[in-house]
């Protein structure tokens, strides 16, 4: 299977050369490093607008060195929100205050990222501090979930509406006119939400897809949905720009997703413009097991980069320097996503630079420090 030209150059790399802070050339976006802010929900918006909580979280990572830095998942529809105070880029008026986030992030040497997303049935909750994060009734201000089929995520759920096939085209424009936004807000890189059981891991999954139509049944009818999304972004994302895609790599439920799926499906994704697979898992339904440990997802991002020849990134209790810059030097991955640990660290890509005796160059207000 042909490779893409980003690994080829990552490989072209002198022996000893590849490691956590060596750059990578995606398209034509430069990152300084291998090291990237994972998308993590804030819940801090109201109708979908960013705040200074949204500028002072990103911005931080930025000054502390990660070569990308991630908002969350941005919703391309009202309704595609996880809870009422998820950020949201579905109308024009979202992008000034997204542009000022975007504009300082880029001015710290970072790359400037968004992740596009749509909740699907796990939409209309509370924010994880009030009631848990419960469902949202419409009574208080929520709204009926949408999804592949009228599954619900907990039995206990109300039953989400089954999306028409003219409803899931509009929602594949929808995050193409999301991209174009993205791009008036001077965001670099996008990655598309593919995972965590939200509406794009709902079609991909035969354990809450069970529709008879194009969308459904076989391989080909269940990943139709992704393909068109990534094509509706690229129609409205410059050639020069990467796309990224989180996906679930494994459902960890028999009968669910597969790692094969999922190495099928990359190569797929290389082919229609996508640049990076970033290699999660799990989310789908609350009784998958999952077998967690540090660094317990790498394996998946390791399969996919070999077998579907694209690059990948790893996540998953990946929290120290050692065990990051391990990944990278032996190409089991090619960008290291942080999550939980950057909420811990900001300033992690400093702090691992001194621990791996690598030279990075802090902000000149932090130089005494560092």
């Amino acid at each position: 299977m042909e490779r893409t030209q980003a690994i080829l150059d990552s490989e072209m790399l002198q022996p000893g050369q590849k490691h956590l802070f060596s750059a990578l050339k995606i398209r034509d976006i430069v990152f300084r490093n291998r090291i990237a802010v994972s998308p993590m929900c804030q819940y801090s918006s109201e109708d979908g607008f960013a705040s200074d909580w949204h500028l002072v979280h990103l911005g931080s990572r930025a000054v502390g060195g990660a070569a990308l830095v991630m908002t969350e998942a941005s919703a391309v529809e009202a309704r595609g929100r996880i809870s009422p105070g998820d950020l949201g880029i579905w109308k024009d008026d979202h992008i000034p205050q997204l542009a000022r986030i975007a504009a300082f992030v880029r001015k710290q040497g970072a790359v400037a990222g968004i992740q596009l997303a749509h909740a699907g049935r796990k939409a209309s909750t509370h924010v994880p501090w009030q009631k848990g994060g419960a469902v949202l009734p419409e009574a208080e201000g929520g709204w009926r979930p949408v999804a592949p089929s009228p599954i619900p995520f907990r039995e206990t759920d109300t039953p989400p509406l089954e999306l028409s096939q003219p409803e899931i085209r509009t929602i594949a424009d929808a995050f193409g006119a999301a991209a174009h936004r993205a791009h008036a807000a001077g965001f670099e890189l996008i990655e598309i939400h593919a995972a965590h059981g939200y509406l794009i891991n709902e079609f991909l999954s035969p354990l809450s897809n069970h529709r008879r139509d194009e969308y459904g049944g076989p391989f080909e009818n269940r990943t139709r949905i992704v393909l068109e999304v990534v094509e509706a972004i690229r129609r409205n994302w410059p050639d020069s720009l990467p796309l990224f895609i989180r996906i679930s790599a494994s459902d960890w439920v028999e009968g669910g997703w597969t790692l094969d799926d999922s190495v099928k499906l990359a190569g797929i994704l290389g082919r229609l413009g996508v640049d990076l697979v970033d290699c999660s898992s799990g989310g789908l339904v609350p009784y998958a097991k999952l077998a967690i440990g540090p660094g317990y997802q790498v394996p998946f991002a390791e399969r996919i980069r070999r077998e579907a020849g694209i690059l990948t990134g790893a996540v998953g209790m990946i929290t120290e320097p050692e065990q990051a810059d391990r990944i990278i030097r032996h190409g089991q991955a090619d960008l290291i996503l942080l999550a939980r640990q950057f909420l811990r660290d900001p300033y992690f890509p400093l702090h691992a630079a001194k621990a791996l005796e690598a030279e990075i160059a802090p902000p000149v207000q932090y130089g005494r420090a560092f």
